[in-house]
């Protein structure tokens, strides 16, 4: 019997332990080479890595060491805490790399703008102990950090992304990615992590939305109203006040809230250049605005002005669909869109393609045969009516 009740007693202790190890993150359990220990670690939910720290609430120093496994190519490393706000700038890094010549860099660096190279400088607070590994397929970064005021909680976030040389190279931006992922908040003390999507990619999003929307179909479907509703006596002046409907809508979004996040975006992203993309978009809205103002002083149809006012209206328009589609596909690249987006964007624009060629063949052919059918009609049965009344007279 005394035996039974040692075999259950082994048996509960046995799972109680199993599940206090199950409880540990995995990098509670490695062991560093240099046989440096750390009281508290976090398996980053990003990036295949890890960070291990000791944090000391009367001197605030918290010495750490960020880990980034599955190395197989030459790539830099970056962890860092920005002490102003929860995004890249003003974040204070520290940084590692692979030399050409073998040897392995490992510096500071504090990031003033989104182009940045990761060049070497003083951070705001000291940093003691510096140093570096990178062997067996994981490189590790190590360093003592004496943070202003008694704060336990900070902003803090990690990177990887590709070399040229001895140059540090941009990370992937694309919304996917995990890189635009990599931030949030650490409580030394607690231990607790949490993650946060950065603002600039959400505003990136919703930058490209309002102007696919506004320019690439909103834009496009006012084009077909005006050309093809107009010739419909019916629709007159329905169409009209569709097309300006259309246009006007498309304006709003793109012209002026599209537009301005982009001015938005240009002025937070300092080293950032998309030129290309940012003249088409100007060329858009002065398009555009010029657009919108001429439509309110447009002459009359009688008026000696109204061909140059409707060729400089037609040239202007097609210009701003050219354009603006081009430019959708140009902020596609910018974004590093998923390919679902694109097929999505050009199963759109072809089918508004296919149903302008619908509307040409029926307008060209169709409408123009009713109406000489109708006219024949109608000259057939005036002169029936004429032949009756000699006849009686």
């Amino acid at each position: 019997m005394a035996c039974y009740w040692i075999f259950l007693i082994t048996i509960f202790l046995a799972i109680l332990a199993l599940s206090c190890i199950a409880q540990q993150p995995p990098c509670a359990t490695y062991k560093f080479s240099n046989r440096k220990q750390f009281s508290s670690c976090s398996d980053l939910p990003v990036l295949s890595s890890s960070l291990h720290w000791n944090y000391h609430p009367s001197s605030n120093e918290v010495d750490v060491a960020f880990r980034h496994i599955g190395v197989t190519d030459r790539r830099w490393i970056a962890w860092a805490v920005n002490p102003t706000s929860g995004g890249m700038i003003g974040s204070q890094a520290i940084v590692s790399f692979p030399r050409m010549d073998g040897s392995l860099a490992v510096y500071t660096s504090p990031i003033t703008s989104y182009g940045t190279r990761l060049e070497q400088g003083n951070l705001s607070f000291p940093v003691l102990d510096l140093s570096a590994t990178n062997q067996n397929n994981e490189m590790i970064i190590y360093a003592s950090l004496k943070l202003h005021g008694n704060i336990s909680t900070v902003n803090h976030l990690w990177q990887v992304g590709p070399m040229s040389e001895n140059t540090p190279m941009m990370h992937s931006v694309a919304p996917s990615s995990p890189n635009v992922k990599s931030m949030g908040t650490l409580d030394f003390l607690s231990g607790r992590i949490t993650t946060r999507r950065s603002s600039s990619s959400t505003l990136k999003n919703i930058h490209g939305i309002l102007n696919t929307v506004s320019w690439g179909i909103l834009m496009p479907i006012g084009a077909v109203i005006a050309r093809y509703l107009k010739r419909f006596e019916s629709a007159d002046p329905l169409w009209f006040y569709l097309h300006v409907s259309c246009q006007l809508l498309a304006y709003i979004l793109g012209g002026l809230a599209g537009f301005g996040t982009g001015i938005f975006l240009g002025a937070r992203s300092h080293g950032v250049e998309h030129s290309c993309h940012k003249i088409i978009g100007i060329v858009l809205f002065c398009l555009a605005t010029a657009q919108v103002f001429g439509g309110l002083v447009r002459p009359d149809k009688d008026s000696k002005y109204r061909p140059f006012f409707n060729w400089f209206h037609f040239l202007a328009g097609c210009s701003t669909l050219l354009l603006g589609i081009f430019n959708i596909y140009k902020g596609f690249d910018i974004l590093h869109a998923a390919k679902f987006w694109r097929l999505a964007y050009s199963g759109i624009i072809l089918t508004l393609l296919l149903a302008t060629l619908l509307l040409e063949i029926c307008t060209r052919w169709c409408v123009p045969r009713t109406k000489l059918s109708l006219s024949n009609t109608v000259e057939k049965n005036t002169s029936t009516v004429i032949a009756v009344a000699s006849m009686e007279v």
